[in-house]
Formats: structure tokens, C-alpha cells, sequence
């Protein structure tokens, strides 16, 4: 009989493409993941990695044991989730793959999440939207908040949840506007900006090329963080989304401008893959969503 911890540590050699990385995540030893692997291998019979020095891939057999392997971690833990719901609780693991610009957004649905059901424990990761429909279709990931536009909806369950629009966030020394400031001004500001594979990005991105602008971006990160920071230093200014500055407040010696000529808005919803049996902790976040609206 294959056991659920060979499955586990193949799933994980598959997601981490790398021994070494993928033993750590496990929590066991690189030599002791290998030998696992290789057991695995022998009882099936077949060539599931293919080696070299290091891991290069896996085989045809491989990625069709991969798949099964996924669908029977996801049945067991389904189970378990549901044998706890008979006994009246909802409770197990959570993963959420969220665009930054919604962090703060899922936060708060979170909040709500954990006020309903407080035994269900949700790990918010921060990923591009590329990343959370790949972590959707590999089983990473148990729901994704992205942009509408960038989530195929074949196979998977969608629901909108708002609107996003932008603001800029403008040193007070920069600027001494108080209300509505069209993008042409913005790209005569120095700008820190998310990472250009970003899909935040590309939306900014082709906002100035269709108006002719040339932004002058003088940092690059993968979150809001470092952009707010640097705003709130007076070092740049920054395009960052509304209900992000709604959930923080206000920022000491900076002004908030909403952006207009155009006013742009981009849906944001959550996906997830459509399975029957739904994951008790699925159907308790949808039900959450739902409540919000």
C-alpha cells in the first residue's frame, strides 16, 4: 500500500522543482527524501524523476502520478474536514493565493472568517495572478484572489467581490493638491512602482502608454510596503489601490489623490476549482464572501 507521506513529499518534489527545498519543506533530511522517492519509484515500478545532478524534471509517468497524488491528498483531507463538520465544527487549513493589491482586502475577510468559524487557520500567501491560477490548477493553493480578467473560469468556481480603483500617495513636500489629479501629473512624479511582471504593473503600465506618458520610476518592489515607506519618507510617490489606504489610514506627511482622466477600475474576485466534495473550509469562506456582499 503507498502511503500519504510518500504522496505528500512527491507533491512537494513537484511544487518546489528541487530536493534540497523540497526535504525542507517536508521537515525531514535531503538523503531521507531522496530514498523515499526512490522507494516510491521501485514499488510502482516505473521512472518518476528524472536525474541527473539534480532534480531536471519529472518523466510522463511522473506527471500523471503527480496528478493522482494531489486528487488523493485533496480526498483525504477532505475527509478529515468532513468528519470534523459531522461533529459540528468547521475546522482545518486554509491557503489563499492573493494579488497584492487585494492583501488587505483578505485580511478582513479573514477576520470575518475567523469570527465565524475560529477553527479554520488561513495562510494568506502574496502571489502574482500568473502564480495563483497555477497554484489553482496544481493544488497549492486552495483559493485564489486575483484580477477577473486574468482567471480562466473553465473548471473553476468565480466570484466577484469589488471593484478596484487607485490612488496616488504623494509626499506632502511634493505637491500641494487636495483633490482629483489626472495620470498626466502623476508621471512628472518620481514613482516607486510594483515589479513590472506584476499585473498591477501592467495595468499602470498601460495606462501611460495609452496617453503617451513616461513615468519616471525610480524603485521596483514586489509589495506595497516598501512603496507606502518610501512615500511616507518623502522619497517617492506612490499608484496603490484604495481599499489598501482605506484599511490603513492615514499616512503621516503624506496626501491621498484620487486618480482620474480616466478613472480606472479593475474587478477583483476569488476563485477557486470546482469539486464535488467541496472542502468544508471552501464552502465556509464562500459563505463568508457571500455574506459580504
Amino acid at each position: 500500500m503507498i502511503e500519504l507521506r510518500d504522496l505528500q513529499l512527491l507533491s512537494a518534489l513537484a511544487r518546489h522543482r528541487h530536493f534540497a527545498k523540497a526535504a525542507e519543506d517536508c521537515g525531514i533530511s535531503q538523503p531521507a527524501f531522496s530514498m523515499r522517492i526512490r522507494n516510491l519509484e521501485e514499488r510502482l515500478g516505473v521512472t518518476i524523476v528524472r536525474r541527473a545532478n539534480r532534480f531536471q524534471g519529472l518523466t510522463e509517468e511522473g506527471e500523471m502520478i503527480v496528478r493522482r497524488a494531489r486528487r488523493i491528498l485533496g480526498d483525504a483531507r477532505a475527509l478529515e474536514q468532513e468528519v470534523a463538520a459531522i461533529r459540528g465544527e468547521i475546522s482545518g487549513a486554509l491557503v489563499l493565493g492573493v494579488i497584492p493589491t487585494a492583501l488587505a482586502f483578505t485580511g478582513r475577510l479573514v477576520r470575518r472568517l475567523h469570527q465565524a468559524h475560529p477553527r479554520i487557520v488561513a495562510r494568506i500567501d502574496s502571489m502574482s495572478s500568473t502564480a495563483i491560477q497555477q497554484g489553482l490548477d496544481d493544488g497549492t493553493i486552495d483559493a485564489g484572489i486575483t484580477y477577473g480578467d486574468s482567471i480562466g473560469t473553465d473548471l473553476r468556481h468565480v466570484q466577484p467581490l469589488y471593484e478596484e480603483t487607485y490612488v496616488l500617495l504623494v509626499p506632502d513636500h511634493m505637491t500641494d493638491a487636495t483633490g482629483p489629479i489626472p495620470w498626466s501629473r502623476v508621471a512628472e512624479f518620481p514613482l516607486c512602482l510594483l515589479e513590472p511582471q506584476m499585473q498591477n504593473r501592467r495595468i499602470l503600465d498601460r495606462i501611460f502608454a495609452e496617453q503617451g506618458l513616461h513615468p519616471r520610476v525610480v524603485a521596483e518592489t514586489s509589495g506595497f510596503t516598501a512603496a507606502m515607506v518610501m512615500a511616507r519618507e518623502g522619497l517617492a510617490a506612490a499608484v496603490v489601490p484604495r481599499v489598501l489606504v482605506r484599511a490603513l489610514g492615514a499616512l503621516e506627511g503624506c496626501r491621498v489623490l484620487q486618480l482620474v482622466d480616466p478613472v480606472v477600475s479593475k474587478p477583483i474576485c476569488m476563485a477557486t476549482l470546482q469539486r464535488d466534495p467541496e472542502l468544508p473550509v471552501l464552502a465556509a469562506l464562500r459563505d463568508v464572501v457571500t455574506s459580504l456582499r
